[in-house]
């Protein structure tokens, strides 16, 4: 009847203090306001890729890259849910570096430089045949923009070229993320951090390296970084594997300084499947605050014929600073979560190595922050190990369930063995909105591994 691995204070405290490292939401701390809304339609049906999106008054402008013969594609809104195109290219004149090729013009990003607006966009070098990174200048959002410089802003030809600029500013300074182009010539890909001036027309320092491809998920590519602070974490996310697909999707990583280390998720934010088939191959993405206070994540998405990437928007929020899509499901790791009077451990076969064990005292629990984006019922899949005995008896266990500070029953769990992970299924009632879910010491031993609602 005792747990299979042995408590010590020593143990206990070094693992709770393991809790610093982190890789997806989980913890019951301050949450913040929930995600706006989850992703119907595409808020804009046409070929609108890598969408970045700048607020100007009270208008958004969505930038995309090129379609339908236009270097830059340019769209309108007042809301972030209905958007207008005007027709226009937006960037109608490419720097003299770079190859007159409408097709060969990416992921615009653009922002008020205080005297005007900067666009950084990705063309082909004509010195060395690889995509990269050049500047544009215009009086307004709705261009046109101008090229500036005599030559591409940044532009390592040994490491593929750069593609993908994102803006980031933090005390008066702004940063420009890139990516080295690696998958064009069987080389890692990279995400850069560098300094500029004030309009992003030079840089003013060197390249930060923060996160290359390393998950079997990713393929051999990471891309289209985008950088926030929330919470007091800075979130870096980006899109990973094979664009051309149902394969691309989103992801992130953390860290507690601008320069990292950042640590990465251990599943993906946005795929195909987390959002259940109803988006094909999210990726591009860029973050932005709504007119109503609430983030929204814009990013493009396949038609079912995948004749065009259409642009989607999703309310995003913020779980003690870790990002939770409405709509797409998420993976709650257990070691992440508020964990009282257990420890964290090395687990063979767990998700990401780690999991909570020593539930084993009438006040021990793992406590989850989750979100509902409606209220009702909802399915709570639970994976776990159960090693316990009976004497010499393989026996089942439980844990106690409370959502919001109610108790809702027990989670059974039928006999596994220890690092023998398997999920459970159980039905909640949740709120809409950010909901507590505890799950507390019941009937002999269990470990939990992680848990999702859907």
């Amino acid at each position: 009847m005792s747990p299979r691995f042995p408590r010590s204070a020593t143990a206990a405290a070094a693992a709770l203090a393991a809790l610093a490292a982190f890789l997806v939401p989980g913890s019951s701390a301050a949450a913040g306001p929930g995600p706006a809304a989850a992703p119907g339609p595409p808020v804009l049906d046409a070929n609108f890729p890598d969408p970045d999106i700048v607020k100007a008054g009270d208008t958004y402008h969505a930038y995309a890259t090129n379609g339908a013969g236009k270097n830059i594609q340019h769209a309108t809104s007042t809301d972030l849910a209905s958007w207008s195109q005007d027709g226009a290219d937006v960037l109608p004149r490419l720097g003299a570096w770079a190859a007159p090729n409408s097709g060969l013009v990416w992921a615009p990003e653009v922002f008020d430089n205080g005297g005007g607006f900067t666009m950084h966009y990705t063309a082909r070098d004509l010195a060395s045949d690889k995509q990269c990174i050049g500047v544009a200048l215009a009086a307004t959002p709705a261009g046109p923009f101008e090229p500036a410089g005599d030559g591409p802003l940044v532009c390592p030809a040994d490491q593929g070229g750069a593609i993908d600029a994102s803006g980031y500013t933090e005390g008066g300074q702004r940063y420009m993320l890139w990516k080295n182009d690696g998958n064009c010539c069987n080389q890692d890909t990279w995400l850069h951090l560098q300094p500029v001036n004030a309009d992003g027309t030079a840089t003013t320092g060197a390249a930060t390296r923060l996160i290359r491809q390393d998950r079997a998920w990713e393929g051999n590519v990471i891309e289209a970084p985008t950088l926030v602070k929330r919470g007091g974490r800075y979130v870096l996310l980006y899109s990973a594997d094979f664009y051309d697909g149902d394969r691309y999707k989103t992801s992130y990583a953390v860290a507690d300084s601008l320069t990292g280390p950042y640590t990465k998720a251990f599943n993906p934010l946005m795929t195909t499947d987390t959002f259940g088939g109803a988006v094909i191959g999210p990726g591009g993405q860029d973050v932005v605050t709504g007119p109503d206070g609430r983030d929204r994540i814009l990013f493009h998405g396949w038609s079912a014929d995948h004749s065009r990437r259409s642009m989607y928007a999703a309310g995003i929020g913020w779980a003690n600073g870790y990002p939770v899509v409405d709509g797409s499901k998420v993976l709650y790791q257990a070691e992440n979560a508020t964990v009282h009077n257990a420890a964290v451990r090395d687990a063979a076969g767990a998700l990401d190595g780690r999991a909570v064990g020593h539930i084993d005292f009438p006040d021990s629990y793992v406590e989850f922050t989750v979100f509902s984006p409606s209220a009702g019922a909802h399915t709570l899949s639970v994976r776990y190990g159960n090693g316990s005995l009976d004497g010499s008896a393989q026996v089942p266990a439980t844990h106690t369930l409370t959502v919001d500070g109610a108790a809702a029953g027990a989670v059974n769990y039928p006999f596994t063995g220890w690092d023998n992970w398997t999920t459970v299924d159980t039905q909640v009632q949740l709120g809409e909105g950010w909901n507590t879910v505890r799950l507390g010491k019941g009937a002999f031993f269990a470990e939990l591994d992680s848990i999702e609602i859907a």
